[in-house]
């Protein structure tokens, strides 16, 4: 694909955007908060009501909360935290579990990248195009497969328009951040009639080392010297879309082709740079024949994904990620209150790792999944049930660019997973809701569980894959009830997953040389005994584990209509509150699995007044000192405020938002207790320090 957006055509877009926003030729006047949000990942059968618990990023929500990566925007949700590899790199994490147990979504489409490989890789994903985040936690997340047992989440960005666009709209985004002064600008551009949608995008980010609230060393050349930054933490990223659809009597077809670009530093070196593209090619469409079948969707994407990892100037491990992804989904006919789809799944995909810090080999796997999901409406509630079986091929190539290099497994693997889930929603009272949800879930290990074999430098730790691993397999059971009464909410979900063969890294207490030697001796040199550079030795193994929790969040008007006391009719005052506690524990041993979250409470007092809304907040980490003996070290608590103030206009058919929010109000020296940062260069990689950000969306 052709490098077609720049860095600077990309700036110059977003300003010019902005300044004529003004008088931009758009009919759509409504502004962007008044559009329905429709959660899609939870129900694919459109229910406005999820069994799961679902919780969903939009509009200001999403533009007051964004960072910039995918993990850090997602921070703090209910159950949800990060696993942050300073602030280019960061993964989500849902109850307690990252990895491939998360599955990251494009449109509903798979997006495969190298993340979930090492928490030094980042997602190709920037907010700054995306319309909507979903998360979707719990049992029901299995019709996406076996990885996404801890949960799901969908990133929309709206790349093929799914319905008609007329006229023209659109919106731009322009900020800067102090705390590592970033600039950051994107735009999203869209017109057509009843029969063509066009869809364009692009963004541009640029990022100096990020501000900490503590003194470091740093032995890079270019950076030498203490100062109160985190080291090697800055950022190059830019990229774009372009995308269209043509609609018929009977449905609709549209393709799309994307590029994201980005050159980071890893913070757990000095001197290592990552450079990273991926390119995405969808087409996606939908068909209403009639008949037994009233809709059927399909979606196909093929992804290309490279980063190479520098040394200083010079390359050095290249992984490579190929995949192909095909989704059809066939919506029957309602037979009675029954309604439902059935559903096949292909996903092919290539990896390859090449150079001397290659800890896995090459590696295909293919994997082939039928699937169903099932409504049942009834005078009280709902059913849902849902049922998955696969077919995983998982090959182990070696290393064919380096037929020397004998360390790793040749051979395959194969594996039939089998998911089924039963979840109930019970109508109590008009304010009150009960939901429940039982799954049993198998995920067949992946590649790098099975075939890893050395030295790993972002985890410091020589990781071993077992060839011999069987499926993972658990059953959850989670109970739920919500409250909503006008602008007052509340929800409360607690969750208990058992694993009979989890299968995690696990510390040996062993240790190896940079060749794989085990507990190297000391060299006799001249000037005395030199101890050898040596990797703590991790393997995967599968040990029955156990997963309990609980979530709960809401929202209560304080002032204002529908509150206890009344202001003028525009002025609200809310207070939103949330809670979050999971223990995760290896039932063997009976000790704690490693970086799993604290429990954590937090709240955000909200005014709103006509075009202005000010927000201020709280969220408090405890200790985390159930850690296991090797590996993790605890954590202090820590409280982190937050504040941010937006004022709205209209400027003829543009409406202008303008923000400013500060992030870690208290320069608050914490450490993350779900980050592999807290346990291999610990003190070295605290949270960021205060950031001041200031902003302009215009939608037009």
């Amino acid at each position: 694909m052709p490098y077609f957006f720049r860095r600077s055509a990309v700036g110059a877009a977003v300003l010019s955007l902005v300044s004529c926003a003004a008088w931009a030729q758009s009919d759509a006047d409504a502004s962007a908060d008044t559009l329905r949000e429709v959660t899609v990942t939870g129900n694919p059968l459109g229910a406005t009501d999820t069994i799961s618990p679902t919780t969903s990023l939009a509009r200001d929500a999403l533009l007051l909360k964004s960072q910039s990566t995918l993990g850090e925007t997602l921070n703090g949700l209910p159950g949800v935290s990060s696993t942050y590899f300073g602030p280019n790199a960061s993964r989500p994490t849902i109850r307690g579990q990252d990895g491939d147990r998360i599955r990251i979504l494009q449109n509903g489409g798979s997006a495969p990248d190298a993340s979930a490989l090492s928490y030094d890789h980042s997602v190709p994903v920037d907010v700054l195009v995306t319309d909507r985040l979903e998360v979707l936690r719990g049992p029901s997340a299995l019709q996406y497969g076996g990885s996404a047992v801890g949960g799901v989440v969908n990133v929309i960005d709206n790349r093929i328009p799914t319905e008609p666009i007329e006229g023209f709209g659109g919106r731009a985004d322009v900020g800067f951040a102090t705390g590592n002064r970033e600039k950051a600008g994107g735009v999203v551009l869209e017109g057509g009639n009843n029969r063509f949608a066009l869809h364009v995008d692009a963004f541009s980010r640029n990022s100096d080392d990020v501000s900490v609230p503590l003194a470091i060393p740093c032995a890079n050349p270019q950076r030498f010297g203490v100062a109160y930054k985190l080291c090697n933490s800055a950022n190059q990223a830019d990229g774009g879309a372009l995308g269209g659809t043509m609609f018929f009597d009977k449905g609709w077809l549209g393709a799309s082709v994307s590029t994201y670009r980005s050159d980071y530093g890893t913070v757990a070196e000095d001197d290592v740079t990552i450079r990273m593209n991926s390119d995405r090619y969808a087409l996606e469409g939908e068909w209403q024949p009639g008949g037994i079948f009233t809709n059927v969707h399909a979606k196909l994407s093929r992804t290309e994904y490279r980063h190479t990892e520098y040394e200083g100037p010079l390359p050095g491990t290249v992984f490579t990620n190929d995949s192909n992804d095909f989704r059809l989904e066939a919506r029957h006919q309602r037979i009675g209150n029954l309604d439902g789809l059935i559903g096949f799944t292909s996903d092919n995909g290539r990896f390859s790792a090449s150079g001397e810090e290659a800890f896995a080999p090459n590696s295909r796997t293919r994997s082939n999944a039928l699937f169903l999901n099932e409504d049942l409406g009834t005078s009280w509630g709902r059913l849902n049930f849902g049922a998955r079986t696969e077919q995983v091929k998982v090959q182990s190539l070696g290393d064919p660019q380096n037929p020397e290099v004998t360390r790793f497994f040749v051979g395959e693997r194969n594996f039939t997973p089998s998911s089924a889930a039963f979840g109930a929603l019970v109508d109590l009272t008009p304010q009150w809701q009960l939901t429940s949800n039982l799954a049993y879930t198998e995920r067949a290990p992946k590649d790098y569980e099975l075939f890893a074999n050395g030295p790993h430098v972002a985890t410091a730790a020589w990781e071993i894959g077992d060839p011999d691993l069987k499926k993972e397999k658990s059953t959850g059971f989670e109970l739920g009830a919500q409250w909503k009464d006008g602008p007052n909410t509340a929800r409360v979900n607690a969750y208990v997953t058992r694993f009979s063969n989890y299968i995690g890294l696990t510390a040996t207490g062993r240790e190896r040389s940079a060749d794989g030697e085990v507990n190297p001796p000391p060299v006799d040199t001249p000037e005395g005994l030199l101890f050898p550079e040596t990797f703590a030795e991790y393997v995967y193994r599968g040990v029955p584990a156990r997963f309990t929790g609980i979530e709960a969040n809401g929202n209560l008007r304080l002032l204002g209509t529908g509150g206890f006391s009344r202001l003028d009719d525009a002025a609200t005052l809310d207070l939103e509150w949330r809670a979050d506690l999971v223990r995760a524990t290896n039932a063997n041993t009976n000790l704690p699995l490693p970086r799993i979250a604290p429990a954590r409470v937090g709240a955000t007092l909200a005014y709103g007044d006509g075009p202005w809304t000010a927000r201020v907040g709280f969220d408090h980490y405890a200790a985390q000192d159930r850690v296991p003996p090797f590996g993790d070290v605890p954590t202090d608590a820590y409280t982190m405020w937050n504040a941010a103030l937006t004022y709205k206009m209209r400027v003829q058919r543009a409406n202008l938002t303008w923000y400013a929010r500060i992030d870690n109000i208290t320069d608050q020296l914490a450490y993350s207790a779900t980050s592999i940062l807290t346990t291999t260069v610990y003190p070295n990689a605290p949270l960021p320090g205060r950031s001041l950000k200031l902003g302009l969306r215009a939608t037009f």
